[in-house]
């Protein structure tokens, strides 16, 4: 039980997204706090041995469970039990006011993935690291199953073929377009020929990048493709 009474003298972090272990010269950005999270090998991803789970997190608190984690394992060298916790993520390409960006979005909030060990019922440095990871600040535990006997849900792990699901949308070559407006509703035509003309969303191709809007022209609905960037909402 060495893990666990270590940790007892020492208080987790309440680590914000940029805190591992001691502090850094400068607080990273959040975009590099992101890419760190897919430097996993192939070879990593199924190693014998160990299993990947679904922790779960107080919303909003993925990031600092996953550097508090981080920490921890640091301080207590534990990186032979906890070898990578991820939030993972997928980039997608959003469209807001006139403005394209990329940003990252939660593929399941309140969740995050670790790997470890294989956890097994009855092993004593199984029920080490499970204590441990379950009392990190903001975790409000492991993804299990109701136990057949007593009392203490044992952590589920995912199938081989969930990890690779859930690590090849975060590898996503071409990020997802999420677009303010939907079909129906009314925008306005932000540049171009049409400019400030309002009309009504017909249709949405996120793979073009382009939207049919129908305008009144003359006295009837005319049928207007538009780049995302050319429409605004009102």
């Amino acid at each position: 039980m060495e893990l666990e009474e270590r940790a007892v003298h020492e208080s987790l972090p309440e680590a914000g997204p940029g805190e591992v272990g001691v502090a850094p010269s400068r607080r990273r950005s959040r975009r590099e706090e992101h890419e760190e999270q897919d430097q996993i090998s192939d070879g990593e991803i199924g190693a014998e041995g160990r299993s990947w789970y679904f922790l779960n997190t107080y919303s909003g608190h993925e990031y600092k469970v996953r550097h508090a984690i981080a920490a921890t394992v640091e301080r207590l060298d534990a990186g032979d039990r906890v070898f990578h916790v991820i939030v993972p993520t997928e980039d997608e390409i959003e469209i807001r006011e006139g403005q394209r960006r990329t940003v990252k979005r939660k593929l399941y909030p309140g969740y995050v993935l670790i790997q470890t060990i294989s956890l097994k019922e009855g092993d004593p440095e199984s029920d080490d690291l499970w204590h441990l990871i379950r009392n990190t600040s903001g975790v409000t535990g492991f993804v299990s199953a109701a136990p057949d006997m007593g009392d203490t849900p044992r952590p589920v792990p995912l199938t081989q073929d969930e990890v690779n699901n859930i690590l090849r949308a975060m590898r996503m070559e071409q990020p997802r377009v999420r677009v303010g407006f939907q079909v129906g509703e009314s925008v306005r035509i932000a540049s171009g020929p049409f400019e400030d003309l309002v009309g009504s969303v017909d249709e949405i191709n996120t793979e073009k990048g382009k939207v049919r809007v129908l305008v009144s022209m003359l006295g009837r609905e005319t049928p207007v493709e538009l780049d995302f960037l050319q429409v605004a909402k009102l």
